[in-house]
């Protein structure tokens, strides 16, 4: 027995020292790991115009307010919306909110969605499906685009009158995009609004664009003072702000300017350089809708419907108010846009 006795300090020490070795037992009282975010598309078909940074900043916003993870990507025609949504599964996202390039594509953004089992919200510009109907299956939030129209024509209307312009001696120039339902929406809503107030039919002028930019609408516009030089007085509408910006330029190629033009454009964003200006040009106002508050309401609703299963309305619309260079500063510092 004396041997194992002496043995007994050497060998309680080397469990000591084997103990020492492991691993702690795990702490099964702290609970399970907190979940992955989850993770949601933002794709959008011209990332370089600040309406739709301001989307995605929206978005950002409710990103942080609730938890999830936003990725955002430019889609400027099919083959990258199509690329974009493949990435999007790959990256592990459940869902996208898409202003498509081409409204057409519903179809086939649809298709691929379902395959790859993500959700889907449009934005800005409502699918089309084959038949030519709107997809009114597909979760929508976008302007009243008709409703908005109706303003951007009454504003125009109003300041006319303030002015004292007789409708005789008045032309209204409305740039179109007939192509795009929402745009055609925009512009009929404004013809209509004017009409309704009493200009007649022989004095508003459609000036089709080739293409939604400046360059676009002040070749548009170029063509229709050729065939009209003897109207000194303009209204001008159209379906966003770079519409009425590239008719304002035209305009002043031809000697018209702030106190003979009168431009009302639609979104508010993408005219705040023109509204800084120190002298007034003939780009009145703006109908301004909150792209941040579109984009986070957006993000929003698809992080629910995905997260708790809150289907989301088929149908929301915002409305706008008219910002000019006296007010706007005020009303997009309140929306976040302007520090």
């Amino acid at each position: 027995m004396k041997p194992l006795l002496a043995l007994a300090p050497v060998l309680f020490c080397l469990g000591l020292l084997s103990g020492c070795g492991r691993s702690p037992a795990p702490d099964t009282a702290a609970g399970p790991a907190a979940p992955a975010k989850i993770k949601i598309g933002f794709l959008v078909k011209q990332p370089e115009e600040p309406w739709f940074q301001f989307e995605w900043k929206g978005a950002d916003a409710a990103a942080e307010k609730h938890g999830f993870e936003v990725i955002k990507l430019g889609v400027a025609d099919g083959e990258k919306t199509m690329s974009a949504i493949d990435n999007l599964a790959v990256a592990g996202a459940r869902g996208f909110v898409i202003c498509t390039p081409d409204v057409r594509l519903g179809p086939a953004i649809m298709a691929k969605a379902n395959q790859k089992g993500l959700k889907v919200f449009s934005i800005d510009d409502q699918f089309v499906g084959a038949d030519g109907k709107f997809m009114t299956e597909v979760p929508y939030i976008g302007m009243s685009a008709s409703a908005i129209g109706r303003s951007a024509g009454e504003n125009l209307f109003q300041e006319m009158t303030r002015r004292g312009w007789s409708p005789a001696e008045t032309g209204v120039c409305v740039v179109t995009f007939e192509e795009l339902d929402t745009a055609r929406e925009r512009t009929d809503g404004a013809i209509a609004a004017l009409r309704a107030a009493g200009l007649p039919a022989e004095r508003i002028f459609k000036a089709p664009q080739k293409t939604t930019d400046i360059p676009g609408s002040f070749d548009a516009v170029n063509i229709l003072l050729t065939r009209q030089p003897s109207i000194r007085r303009w209204l001008v509408a159209g379906m966003n702000d770079s519409a009425v910006l590239g008719a304002v330029r035209a305009m002043e190629g031809r000697g018209l300017g702030a106190d003979q033009v009168i431009g009302v454009g639609i979104n508010g964003t993408d005219c705040l350089d023109e509204l800084r200006k120190p002298a007034a040009t003939g780009f009145y106002g703006s109908i301004f809708v909150s792209a941040p508050r579109e984009g986070a309401k957006a993000a929003e609703m698809l992080h629910a419907w995905i997260k708790d299963g809150v289907t989301p309305p088929l149908d929301t619309r915002e409305s706008g108010v008219l910002i000019t260079r006296a007010n706007f500063e005020s009303i997009l510092k309140a929306e976040g846009i302007l520090p």
